[in-house]
Parts: C-alpha cells; structure tokens; sequence
C-alpha cells in the first residue's frame, strides 16, 4: 500500500463566525511572566476581524497567542484593536503604526489587502498575518519582507480525522462538505478523503466518503460560510444518504449541520460529525456532544511564535503549523474519549507518528 498521498495545496480562507459590537480601542498588558526575557521593550499589537475578541473562534485563539507570548517574555506587552466592519482594517492598522508596535498581527485572509498595503507603505514595519499567505492570493505580491505569514498544513491534521472517522462509522459512509472552493477550505476535504482511504487500504474495508472525491476535485459546497440553513439541508441530505458522520469545513454553516445531527439523534438515529479550525466544545459547546473531535489549526501557537521572533528581530518568512510543531493538531475527545476504541486511538497514534517522521507523506507541500 503506498505510504504517501496526494493532497491538495493551496489557501484561500474560510470566515470567522458571527459578527460582533466592536469597542473603543483596548489594551490589555502582560501579567507576571513565566521564563526570562532580555532586552528592550516590545509590543505586540493585534488587529482582530469582525466577530469580537471573545468569538470562540480565530480572534479569541490569536488574542490566547498574543497572551502566551507576553507570559514568556516580560519585555513583551500586547493589546488589540477591534474591527466591527472591514473599513475598520486599514484605520485599525494606521492607529497602530502610529504607535510604532513592535509587530502587528492582523487576522484572517479579509485583512490580506489591508495588511499588504499597510507593508508596502512602512517597510519597516513588522506584520504577521493568520491564515493568509501569497500563495492562496490572499497576499499578491510582490513578497513584501516585513510580512510573516502563519498558515497550517490541515491536511496532516484531517488525514488523522480521516481515519478516525472510518474507524468509528457504523454505517460505512462518512461526509465532508465545504463552505466555499478555497485551498484552505478543500485542503481539509483531501487530507479527509485520504484518511480514509488509508484506512481502508489498511483494514480491508470500504468506508465510502460523500460530498468530495479528491480524484476529480468535486464535491458539496454552501456556497458560503454564514449559512446556517445550507449547513442543516446538507446534513440531511448526507444523513438520508446513509452517512453517520460528518465533516463541515464551512466555518457558521457547519451550526446548521450541527442542528441537523442534534435532531435525528433525537430521533434515535446515531450520528456525529467533526467541527474545523478550533475545539467545537469550546466554539459551539452547545453541539459538543455530537463532536467525536475537532480538526483544528494551532493559531494560537503561530500567534505566539511570530510575536516572540519579532522581539528577538525576526520578521517576515512564514510558520506553517503541522502536526510536528503543534500548528495542526486534533482536539480532545471530551464527551467521546471512552467511545472511541483504545485499540483505534493506538492506530491513531502510530499514524500520527508515521506522518511526523515522514513514513507517511501526504503530497501538501508546505501551503505558502
């Protein structure tokens, strides 16, 4: 059976849930830190998108980064900006600047222009942006220096869900389903498939995959990424196709699958799914214990890593978060940890492994 399988490469994005009341702007600095710093001081400033610092999703995991790297380093303060609409970017940036920030940290790929005009402008300046890179053309180009951008190799981390999922089905069919046709977005869809490919490969089964084949490319879409509706009609759809779990990779949409899974388990049907980029139990708690896990991106890692190599000089380049450094991980278990078979979770384990040291090499290349 070949070790390696191809996936996909490329990002775009997928949106941050909900909208938020954004406030006049804030600062919070640093406690008591853990470990020593040396040096002159440094600030760390963070942009946050629409949604609110405490939006259980990609501001609230990057403001956690900004957080840890000034608990590790006591030479380092950090605040924020928030954004309530997108002509908040460029003017949230400028305030910044003005301030002269030691790194400014923007969030998520609608920030990509403002960010890069932003760079072009004060080359001096130090940028780092989640989850936008130059190429998903979120960023244009010409690479400007002094932008670092922190992107996930989730095709790692879903090849993992993959598994878990035909591991766990009861019925031989599982799902996956995206918001929209991005890199980011189909990345999670490929390393999914492959997972599950591998595991049949490997167990002699023939667990199938609805709503994407990685072959042609093809597959289920919202068509958003806000669309709770779309999210409850495509789960029903899987349902009633015979999938018993399900994979969204649509940001808000995947509520309404969430929704959908809620109500036939009502019905006594037995159906999970899988929530993207941060823990469910934590961005949807309500839904938790219809999460078996969560495919998540280590944000907070890379927040916390492009941070501290500012203040040590560094700038520009890019981290790319794997299962290696803690950039693309799968989430605890919570209410499925005595569900899912030891003997399942070993198997997980020794391929996690395999993949970390390269015995298994899905064909992403680093997605920048």
């Amino acid at each position: 059976m070949k070790q390696a399988f191809r996936v996909a490469a490329a990002l775009a994005a997928v949106a941050l849930l909900a909208a938020g009341c954004a406030k006049p702007s804030t600062t919070t600095t640093n406690g008591s830190g853990s470990g020593s710093g040396s040096g002159a001081k440094f600030t760390g400033c963070m942009v946050t998108d629409t949604g609110g610092i405490n939006d259980k999703s990609f501001n609230q995991s990057s403001w956690a980064g900004m957080q840890a790297a000034a608990a590790t380093n006591p030479n380092i303060t950090v605040k924020y900006l928030p954004s309530t609409t997108t002509a908040d970017y460029a003017k949230n940036i400028s305030t910044f600047i003005s301030q002269k920030c030691g790194i400014i940290v923007t969030v998520g790929f609608l920030m990509g222009a403002s960010t890069e005009a932003a760079a072009k402008a004060n080359p001096h300046q130090k940028f780092a942006i989640v989850d936008c890179s130059y190429s998903s053309q979120c960023l244009t180009g010409p690479h400007e220096n002094n932008i670092t951008q922190l992107v996930f190799n989730t095709a790692q981390d879903a090849f993992l869900g993959g598994y878990l999922a035909a591991g766990m089905t009861k019925t031989g069919k599982v799902a996956t389903y995206g918001g929209m046709k991005f890199g980011t977005v189909t990345i999670y869809m490929d390393g999914f498939y492959d997972g599950v490919q591998y595991y049949n490969q490997k167990h002699h089964t023939h667990v199938q995959v609805l709503g994407w084949s990685y072959p042609s490319q093809n597959g289920t879409f919202a068509g958003s990424f806000t669309n709770i509706t779309a999210g409850q009609t495509i789960a029903n759809t899987f349902i009633h196709d015979g999938a018993d779990i399900i994979f969204p990779v649509a940001g808000g949409v995947g509520l309404g699958s969430a929704k959908a899974v809620q109500t036939a388990d009502s019905s006594g049907k037995n159906i999970a799914m899988f929530w993207v980029d941060t823990d469910g139990c934590v961005s949807a708690a309500t839904y938790c214990k219809y999460f078996i896990t969560s495919v998540e991106k280590g944000i907070s890692t890379a927040v916390k890593f492009s941070v501290l190599a500012a203040a040590r000089g560094h700038s520009g380049g890019s981290y790319v978060g794997t299962l290696a450094n803690g950039g693309a991980v799968l989430a605890p278990y919570h209410f499925w940890t005595t569900k899912v078979p030891a003997k399942l979770q070993t198997e997980l384990g020794a391929v996690k492994a395999a993949i970390i040291s390269g015995q298994i090499t899905p064909q992403t290349k680093a997605p920048v």
